[in-house]
C-alpha cells in the first residue's frame, strides 16, 4: 500500500516488495503487458559486498559523520539540524550522532510515485525495481557530420528531449546537457531547459536547479501548464536536483538549499553525491564508498529532519580516476563495480537508489563506447538499482552528448533489460510435448503456434542493431550501426514535433517567462533536420 504525503508530492511504504499482481495490472494499465521487457522489473541478483562488508562500510561511514562530519554547513541546514541533535564545532563542522543517522536509515521512504505529465506514464519506484533515466549536464553536442563538438544549445535540448519521447527504454528524461547560450543568464537557462522538456516529452522528467530562487518560478510555470495553482504539487512530474556536497565532506551552497527547499515542500529529494576515487576519495575502492555513503548519508539525515519519511533519491555515485592522469574514468571496470556496491548498499538499508551508468571515456560512439557503457549498465541493472541514470548518448568522459548515441544505448538499455528478466520455467515452458511434436514432425520450430505465439512476449529485438546476413548487408550498402542510428534520429526528428502544450497555455506561459525556444523551432520545416 502506498501512503501520500503531505503535500502528496510523492508517496512512501514499507510494505512487502515486490511484483505480483500489483504489478500485472501496472503493466496492463501501461501497454506493456505481453512485451519481452518493461519498466520496474526486479533487480539485485549481483552482489559484490559480502554481509559482513556492508556492515564494515556502514560502521566506518557513520565514524566518519561523527567524528569529522561536514564542513560549510548553510544556516538553513543548521536550523534544523543543531536542535535535533546534531553538534557543530570549533572548526565549522557540523557532526552527525550515528543514532541520528541510524534513525535517517530506518525512517527513509522505501518507495513513492513517479509523477509524469502524461497520467499514464507515471511509475512508482520500490524495492529492486529498476527503471531507466538519461542524465548528464553535458555542455557539448558530438556533431554527426564533422566529429567535432560543439556548445550544446536549447533546441539541442528540446530535440533531446522528443527523441527520448520515442525511445521505448528511456523510461524518464533526466537532463541530459546545458543550454550553453545561456549559461550567464541562469534564470533564463532554467526556465527555459524546463519548457523545452515539458514541450519535447510526456514522460516524467528531472531538472538541474542552478539556485533555489528558481523554484517557486518553475513550480508556477508547471501550474499554469496544468490549468490552475496548486495542480503541480499535487503530482510533480518534474524532479528538481542537484550536487548538495562538494567531496570530500563539505556542503555546496546553492544545491544544498535546494535540498532544503525541496524537502520542506515535501517534493522528491535528488541528490548525486559524486566523489571521486583517487582525487576526492580515497583511492581504495572500500574507502571510496565509505566517503561517498557518508556524504550521501548526510543529505538523508538533513532530509529526515526537515520531513520524516520524506522520499530521496539515494544518489550515491562513486566516481573513478584513472590514477595514471587523474581524469575522470566513467567507463572503467571499476566504475562498474562500485556503481554495483553502492547499488546493493541501498537496497541492504531499503533506500530508493540512484546510480550513474552508462558513460564512456570514447569520444564517439565507437565499439569502446559500446562495451564501457554495457558493461556499467548491466553491472548496476543486475545489482537491482531502482533509478539507473543510463548516460544514454553521453560521450567523452561525460562531456558531450550523442543523438545517434541515444538510439543505440537504448537498444543496449533493452537488452540488458531481457538479460535482467531471466528464464521463466514452467511445465509450458519446458515444451517437452512441442519438442516430441516437431521430432516426429517436420523437424523444426518455425511454424509452431508457441514459437509464433513468443515472438514478442519471450523475445526483444534491436531497433539499430542489423542482424541480416553478410551478404545483404553489403547489398544494403554495409552500413554501420553509428550511420543507422544517424537515419533514425533524422526520421524521429524530422517528423516528431508534439503538441504537448495547449496553444493559449503557450502564449500565457510566453508572457510570464522569458521563452527563447521559439515557435518556429518547434515545426516541421525548421532546416535542422531535414534532407
Amino acid at each position: 500500500m502506498t501512503v501520500e504525503s503531505t503535500p502528496p508530492a510523492a508517496s512512501r511504504s514499507r510494505s512487502r516488495r515486490g511484483g505480483g499482481r500489483q504489478a500485472r495490472h501496472a503493466a496492463r494499465r501501461a501497454g506493456t503487458a505481453g512485451l519481452a521487457v518493461r519498466p520496474g522489473m526486479e533487480g539485485g541478483a549481483y552482489r559484490p559486498l559480502s554481509e559482513r562488508d556492508i556492515q564494515r562500510i556502514h560502521d566506518a561511514a557513520l565514524d566518519v559523520l561523527e567524528r569529522i562530519g561536514v564542513g560549510d554547513p548553510i544556516p538553513e541546514i543548521l536550523d534544523e539540524t543543531l536542535p535535533k541533535g546534531c553538534t557543530l564545532g570549533d572548526d565549522g563542522r557540523l557532526r552527525f550522532p550515528r543514532a541520528l543517522v541510524e534513525d535517517a536509515i530506518a525512517g527513509a521512504a522505501s518507495e513513492y510515485v513517479l509523477y509524469a505529465p502524461d497520467p499514464s506514464r507515471d511509475m512508482v519506484l520500490k524495492g529492486q525495481q529498476v527503471i531507466y533515466s538519461t542524465s548528464g549536464e553535458a555542455v557539448k553536442i558530438l556533431d554527426y557530420e564533422s566529429q567535432r563538438y560543439r556548445p550544446s544549445t536549447l533546441v539541442d535540448l528540446y530535440d533531446a528531449a522528443r527523441l527520448a519521447d520515442r525511445m521505448e527504454h528511456i523510461h524518464y528524461f533526466g537532463q541530459p546537457f546545458i543550454a550553453s547560450e545561456w549559461s550567464h543568464d541562469l534564470y533564463v537557462h532554467d526556465m527555459n531547459i524546463a519548457y523545452a522538456e515539458l514541450a519535447g516529452t510526456r514522460k516524467a522528467f528531472a531538472l538541474g536547479i542552478a539556485t533555489v530562487d528558481h523554484i517557486d518560478e518553475l513550480i508556477g510555470m508547471f501550474d499554469l501548464y496544468l490549468g490552475r495553482e496548486g495542480a503541480f504539487l499535487e503530482r510533480p512530474f518534474c524532479v528538481f536536483g542537484g550536487c548538495p556536497i562538494v567531496s570530500p565532506l563539505r556542503f555546496a551552497k546553492e544545491n544544498a538549499e535546494v535540498l532544503v527547499k525541496v524537502a520542506r515542500m515535501g517534493m522528491v529529494v535528488d541528490v548525486a553525491i559524486a566523489a571521486q576515487a583517487g582525487a576526492t576519495a580515497p583511492a581504495p575502492l572500500a574507502g571510496a564508498l565509505v566517503q561517498t555513503f557518508a556524504e550521501t548519508l548526510a543529505c538523508l539525515s538533513v532530509v529526515h529532519l526537515i520531513r520524516p519519511g520524506n522520499p530521496m533519491n539515494f544518489g550515491m555515485w562513486p566516481f573513478i580516476s584513472d590514477l595514471r592522469t587523474g581524469a575522470f574514468s566513467g567507463g572503467s571496470g571499476e566504475e562498474a563495480l562500485v556503481t554495483a556496491a553502492t547499488t546493493q548498499i541501498a537496497n541492504y538499508y531499503g533506500l530508493i537508489s540512484s546510480v550513474p551508468t552508462g558513460m564512456t571515456d570514447s569520444k564517439t560512439m565507437d565499439a569502446q563506447a559500446g562495451y564501457e557503457k554495457a558493461i556499467t549498465t548491466t553491472a548496476a541493472v543486475l545489482a537491482g538499482g531502482n533509478m539507473v541514470n543510463n548516460y544514454a548518448g553521453i560521450v567523452g568522459s561525460l562531456i558531450g552528448q550523442s543523438f545517434e548515441g541515444m538510439v543505440i544505448d537504448n537498444d543496449m538499455m533493452g537488452m540488458v533489460l531481457r538479460v535482467l528478466r531471466g528464464i521463466e520455467v514452467s511445465d509450458e515452458t519446458l515444451a517437452v510435448e512441442g519438442i516430441e511434436e516437431v521430432v516426429f514432425g517436420d523437424g523444426h520450430f518455425l511454424n509452431q503456434p508457441q514459437t509464433l505465439e513468443l515472438m514478442q512476449s519471450e523475445y526483444l529485438y534491436p531497433e539499430v542493431g542489423d542482424r541480416r546476413t553478410a551478404a545483404e548487408w553489403e547489398e544494403g550498402g554495409s552500413e554501420s550501426i553509428y550511420q543507422v542510428a544517424h537515419a533514425k534520429v533524422r526520421d524521429i526528428l524530422s517528423s516528431h514535433y508534439p503538441e504537448y502544450i495547449d496553444a493559449t497555455v503557450d502564449e500565457v506561459i510566453r508572457d510570464r517567462f522569458p521563452i527563447q525556444l521559439e515557435p518556429a523551432d518547434m515545426k516541421p520545416g525548421n532546416g535542422r533536420w531535414e534532407d
